[in-house]
């Protein structure tokens, strides 16, 4: 995977020159391409995802589908603005932090998304920014798995083991839960949403991780069955 930036104006472009270019029949690197209405006026939106942000599932080439996910604040900041964030260089940016961090684990050959690339559009002292990643057909998130009660030991055991291998390459997933796993066909699972995220030394975190996804299980299944579906991942997770 070979990065690239691209800068004009007020907005700059980290890309996959392998997925995105100025060639011929292909979608042309411009802000314009992280936007609804791009992928709108060529009816290439085939879906959205639920969540802050609403991310879109867009028909890019007629082989692969990509994910568009705008940066949007939750909580008491989006009372300010829900989706400016304070300027302090490019490579501080939400949007540049994730897709460098996603590249590297991809490189690494990590089950996460093929990065796209994502875009930086500043205005004085804030930026908006969006990101966009190949979506991983088929899969279903963890969290609907469990709500249909169709996580079996043995899923529960890969989600562990899968895990362990992201923390033995260092990477603190800040917000762990069973919405940011997603479930390929075959069963192998993988890790989605890593903004804020960042590789680190060995530590408490690792724990703190596991503790915020137990937690999250008890909210897609009962909550007094949520310690036996950890206690199967953490089996996973040692094993």
């Amino acid at each position: 995977m070979r990065l690239a930036a691209l800068r004009q104006r007020n907005w700059l472009i980290l890309h996959d020159v392998d997925s995105l270019c100025d060639g011929p029949g292909t979608h042309q690197i411009d802000p314009d391409l992280f936007t609804r209405d791009y992928w709108r006026e060529r009816g290439l939106i085939v879906g959205e995802a639920p969540g802050r942000g609403s991310s879109l599932f867009l028909q890019a080439t007629p082989t692969e589908q990509w994910v568009l996910r705008p940066y949007c604040r939750g909580g008491m900041a989006a009372k300010l603005s829900e989706k400016r964030y304070l300027w302090t260089g490019a490579e501080r940016t939400r949007a540049f932090r994730e897709l460098r961090l996603t590249a590297t684990l991809f490189g690494q050959g990590l089950p996460v998304p093929r990065p796209v690339a994502s875009c930086v559009t500043r205005y004085g002292l804030t930026y908006e920014a969006a990101l966009i990643t190949v979506r991983i057909a088929g899969a279903k998130a963890f969290a609907e798995l469990l709500a249909d009660d169709l996580a079996d030991e043995a899923l529960l055991k890969r989600v562990g083991a899968m895990i362990y291998r992201f923390h033995q390459a260092g990477l603190d997933h800040v917000d762990l839960n069973a919405r940011n796993i997603l479930i390929y066909p075959s069963g192998a699972p993988w890790l989605i949403d890593l903004d804020r995220c960042r590789l680190r030394a060995a530590g408490k975190w690792q724990e703190k991780n596991l503790a915020r996804l137990e937690r999250s299980l008890g909210k897609f299944s009962a909550i007094s069955h949520s310690s036996e579906l950890m206690g199967s991942i953490r089996q996973g997770y040692c094993s």
